[in-house]
């Protein structure tokens, strides 16, 4: 590992209880900073509600840390939206947000539209398919934000059992994610869940970077805020431990394709290759191809954006 990892390690990562709530209410009333909290969901309808009422509760009406909290629909089949905003969110679908541009499927798709509909100085992005959530995830995260003007992103770390084997979840991670990053972009190896979807930045950076529209949109923001704010600007926090639904090892292998091509776009920009993945299922007549495009497509940054410009004015 290179020395300055080591450095950043000791001085950039954190844990929850590092900062006390009422530390992180006292900076955002002396600093006057907004918090939005951003939920993308597709066919949540069994996690989200949780995790709206817990931040609702422990972080607007006991601690008044979070401004909003805004879940972006993005094409839900089953009751998403209307648990979200029964457990008091705001529902915003995501083909409603800069219908100008159509919209295509993709969880960057989605952060990339909730700019436009949220207003916080901080916006903290959280999966919605988190189960046990706590609210260490939001405020574990937001704090660094308030308290040190010079940090800019930060990312949530926590141990990712796979069902009853502790340690074993973040396959992506490890088998894609890790390997591109410590062989390519060094800087960031210190990172211990670099594409876990928990993580709060400075909407004065997200409005400045590309959003890939699918699953590389972690690897994507991670890379290129390195290179628009340096090392020092990234932090991390321990907020304990992550419970979610698991994906099999076909979708697993899609979203690695997709990381290793929002990588590969970094590396060598206007290198052709074919973006597509052919996994195998078995059949009546033995294994049968079966051949997914690979997310490529990138959203400009925010501030290249008509309707945002405008709204900033107003």
């Amino acid at each position: 590992m290179l020395e300055e990892v080591e450095r950043w390690l000791s001085a950039r990562s954190w844990s929850v209880s590092d900062r006390p709530i009422q530390q992180l209410l006292s900076a955002k009333n002396a600093t006057g900073q907004s918090v939005s909290v951003v939920l993308p969901a597709l066919d949540e309808e069994a996690t989200v509600g949780d995790i709206v009422t817990v931040i609702r509760r422990e972080l607007m009406l006991r601690a008044p840390l979070v401004d909003e909290i805004v879940v972006v629909d993005s094409g839900s089949a089953d009751r998403t939206s209307e648990v979200a905003a029964a457990a008091g969110a705001r529902v915003v679908h995501r083909d409603a947000i800069l219908p100008r541009i159509p919209a295509v499927p993709g969880k960057g798709e989605v952060l990339w539209r909730s700019l436009l509909v949220t207003g916080g100085d901080i916006v903290c992005f959280v999966d919605a398919d988190l189960r046990e959530f706590s609210a260490d995830f939001v405020s574990g995260i937001v704090g660094p934000l308030l308290t040190d003007p010079g940090v800019q992103l930060v990312k949530a770390m926590y141990d990712r059992p796979l069902g009853a084997a502790a340690g074993q979840g973040g396959r992506v991670t490890e088998l894609m994610a890790r390997p591109l990053l410590n062989m390519h972009w060094p800087q960031l190896a210190g990172f211990v869940q670099p594409l876990g979807g928990e993580y709060a930045a400075r909407r004065s950076l997200l409005e400045r970077l590309p959003f890939p529209v699918g699953y590389g949109v972690e690897l994507g923001m991670l890379v290129d805020a390195l290179h628009l704010v340096g090392l020092d600007a990234l932090a991390q926090v321990d907020v304990g431990v992550r419970r979610h639904r698991h994906q099999d090892g076909r979708a697993l292998g899609r979203m690695a394709a997709a990381i290793y091509r929002t990588a590969q776009l970094r590396l060598a920009r206007g290198h052709l290759v074919r973006p597509a993945l052919t996994q195998f299922e078995r059949g009546v007549d033995g294994f049968e191809p079966r051949t997914y495009a690979v997310d490529t497509e990138e959203r400009p940054p925010m501030t290249e954006i008509a309707e945002y410009a405008a709204r900033k004015v107003a």
